[in-house]
């Protein structure tokens, strides 16, 4: 541990929880628009359709889906893979930003499948796919059997990862829309919001932007939220304009010097989360949201659970099925607890369905051990 670190206070791990929700906009719901809140959090995991939407409804006020299912039909917020691979729902301009700055992960990624595309030319590949998609949008199903008339003896597989890989592939309309969607059909970022995107970008605007939204955090956490290695310099660089603080294990974070840091007892109300949130995802050491012990309930295989935060940290998962709302607790909770989270569950039903007056059968099931 340096001098400079040691020096630096302590921030413990209620300190950090109540840091990162206020920067989540989980402490307080915020009056921000849908598409601004999408930029302020750096994008939202989309990997399945409905998580955006309920991920703002648990942190905007006044939210609706439709405010952010319009956004999408009108172009101004696109879903389409970025940081760690996975997919997620942009604002036009930071898609045509981010995906540029995560693009050497990308490129990485591919060295996984270097046996299935031997003799590709992924410069090629890449041309031909552009042309493929920009020229009428396309499922991958069917970009992969057009590659495969190129290039017969190569994997399948192996060659639609490769086109989402050196690709910014965005999932056309009315794929992501509220109470619409449909099948994976993928065009271009850049064709499909009529302009270029922007030159490899240097990371420092970017690891400001993270600690607004993620901070106080280090930079191994800040290469986790990205998928992203090598990322110490630009820390360095923007250490002159930044504040530091270790965590209970010596860990040095970063923070921006007005960042909001709320008194660690600062009440933090209840919360339902979708499934791959971003807030569970975002950092190398994610104690500050739930003790290690809980990491395996909160996922079964490659699925995970959406799940509850009582107090600010994990507490429990949830699942809607029809009109019935299961919660699974991690520990019982008081009798006002339950009903803070019963009434924050009747909250987010009436903002998904758009009435007040639906009634959901809310259950506690058994203690999830």
């Amino acid at each position: 541990m340096t001098k400079k670190t040691s020096a630096a206070p302590v921030l413990g791990t209620r300190a950090l929880n109540r840091a990162t929700l206020a920067r989540q906009l989980l402490l307080r719901r915020s009056d921000l628009g849908a598409k601004e809140a999408v930029e302020h959090l750096l994008g939202l995991q989309a990997q399945n359709v409905k998580p955006p939407y309920y991920a703002l409804a648990a942190r905007l006020e006044g939210f609706t889906p439709e405010a952010l299912s319009q956004l999408m039909a009108d172009r101004e917020v696109v879903r389409l893979v970025t940081m760690r691979s996975t997919i997620h729902t942009h604002s036009a301009d930071d898609a045509l930003t981010l995906r540029p700055l995560v693009q050497a992960a990308r490129d990485r990624e591919l060295n996984q499948f270097r046996k299935g595309l031997e003799g590709v030319d992924l410069d090629r590949l890449a041309s031909i796919s552009r042309e493929l998609v920009e020229a009428e949008p396309r499922t991958m199903k069917q970009l992969r059997e057009a590659l495969l008339v190129e290039w017969p003896d190569a994997d399948p597989f192996a060659l639609s990862v490769a086109a989402r890989c050196r690709l910014p592939l965005v999932q056309v309309t009315p794929r992501g829309l509220w109470g619409r969607s449909g099948q994976v059909t993928l065009t271009t970022a850049e064709h499909w919001l009529d302009r270029p995107s922007e030159p490899t970008p240097a990371p420092d605007a970017t690891v400001l932007r993270y600690l607004a939204a993620f901070g106080p955090a280090s930079v191994k956490d800040m290469q986790t939220w990205a998928g992203l290695t090598r990322l110490r310099e630009a820390f360095e660089r923007l250490r002159p304009q930044l504040v530091t603080f270790r965590d209970e294990n010596g860990v040095e974070l970063f923070d921006l010097p007005d960042a909001p840091r709320p008194d660690a007892d600062t009440p933090a109300p209840p919360r339902f989360l979708p499934e791959f949130d971003n807030l569970l995802l975002s950092h190398a050491d994610r104690t500050r949201m739930g003790s290690a012990d809980l990491k395996g309930r909160t996922w079964k295989g490659n699925q995970a659970y959406c799940v509850l935060l009582v107090d600010g940290f994990l507490s429990g998962v949830w699942r809607q099925e029809g009109e019935v709302l299961t919660i699974e607790l991690f520990y019982p909770l008081t009798k006002s607890r339950r009903e803070e989270v019963v009434a924050e569950a009747e909250r987010m039903t009436a903002t998904m369905t758009g009435s007040s007056s639906t009634l959901y059968d809310i259950r506690f099931g058994t203690v999830v051990k």
